[in-house]
């Protein structure tokens, strides 16, 4: 079964008889993708009943629903309305700051459950060119501008809540939940009782030898289907539980698709022979590759795309704006076209050295 199966199964049962776990935490994580606005308040009161904000958002012509992921968000806020588990429990701190010149996009929502403690769920990339360019920043920058944003989103949620805290975020936002807790001082990170991260990427050298990090290890956990991509981009050290999932390949990376039984996840021995090639093939590259040609391969990228007035992937890839864009190729700079054809040619290289030692 999957999450919604799970919520029509399992969905009257309170966290006193069947405890919080981290299929819950996957829930709420997916739960921060809703645009909720006004709905949900920025501070921690009036803090407003999960059912009833999602009646309020259904209730909302589509036109202001702020954007809309996929049509499952709006069946899983459906079912959480009429779950028991879940439609008393209170949603606060809802954040959403989208800031192209800075290349930012970041999300955030705190569910308090009802026992003293609250899960702060952090939003994964949405479909936006500007939330996919900070995923690249990630590879050639010690810290991007979201995760400063989750650090202080912590802290600040920390200083006017007393009580314990658990973390978790799908897809970048797992990223963002395990960069953020490790860039708290101490005195918050010791109210930190978890971290989860699904399907999120790593960390690089800079924010894995701090600290908060290593502190935190032993409550930092991640969670990847079987052919995971994302989840295994960068570096990890916590341990890892693999998931299985009913989709192929790249969109495993869905979490509707990840396998449920009774309380928990599926659970698999280890990821699939097509994702350690994956793995293997993109890290091998990166290593290949300095952190300025990184940044050229990413910027000269996301220019060419920007250039064309897209403001998401989907958009992008339309054939008239994939058409414009290689029209823009003309007047790039000719030594940044250079680095960045020759930095996917290396990518091309890392893939096939791959597949002929598996």
């Amino acid at each position: 079964m999957n999450l919604l199966d799970y919520l029509s199964w399992r969905g009257d049962l309170s966290f006193a008889q069947v405890p919080f776990s981290p299929v819950d935490g996957l829930i709420l994580s997916v739960l921060s993708y809703v645009h909720f606005g006004t709905l949900v308040p920025d501070g921690l009161s009036p803090a407003v009943a999960l059912g009833r904000a999602a009646e309020q958002y259904l209730a909302l012509p589509a036109s202001r629903q702020g954007g809309r992921r996929c049509e499952e968000d709006l069946r899983l806020l459906r079912a959480l309305a009429g779950a028991p588990r879940f439609s008393g429990l209170e949603l606060c701190r809802y954040i959403h700051r989208f800031v192209p010149k800075e290349e930012t996009q970041f999300a955030a929502l705190t569910v308090l459950l009802g026992d003293g403690s609250a899960y702060l769920a952090f939003r994964g990339t949405d479909g936006t060119l500007v939330g996919w360019k900070e995923d690249f920043n990630l590879s050639f920058m010690d810290v991007v501008p979201a995760q400063l944003e989750a650090a202080e989103y912590i802290q600040t949620l920390a200083g006017h809540f007393p009580g314990r805290l658990r973390l978790g975020g799908h897809s970048k936002g797992g990223n963002l939940a395990v960069a953020g807790a490790a860039l708290c001082p101490a005195k918050v990170r010791d109210r930190i009782g978890a971290v989860w991260s699904f399907d999120g990427p790593g960390l690089n050298p800079y924010l894995m030898a701090r600290p908060g990090y290593q502190e935190l290890l032993t409550r930092t956990r991640s969670f990847v289907p079987k052919s995971s991509v994302v989840g295994l981009l960068l570096t990890h050290e916590e341990p890892c539980t693999v998931v299985d999932s009913d989709q192929r390949g790249l969109f495993q990376h869905d979490p509707y698709s990840w396998q449920i039984m009774g309380p928990d996840f599926v659970q698999l021995e280890e990821v699939s022979a097509g994702s350690r090639l994956i793995d293997r093939a993109l890290k091998n590259w990166l290593a290949g590759l300095t952190p300025a040609q990184r940044e050229t391969v990413a910027d000269t990228l996301y220019e060419l795309l920007t250039d064309q007035d897209a403001k998401t992937v989907k958009q992008a890839l339309e054939p008239q704006n994939l058409a414009n864009a290689l029209r823009a190729v003309q007047d790039a700079d000719p030594k940044d076209l250079l680095s960045t054809a020759s930095s996917l040619g290396r990518l091309a290289g890392a893939a096939l050295r791959a597949l002929q030692n598996p």
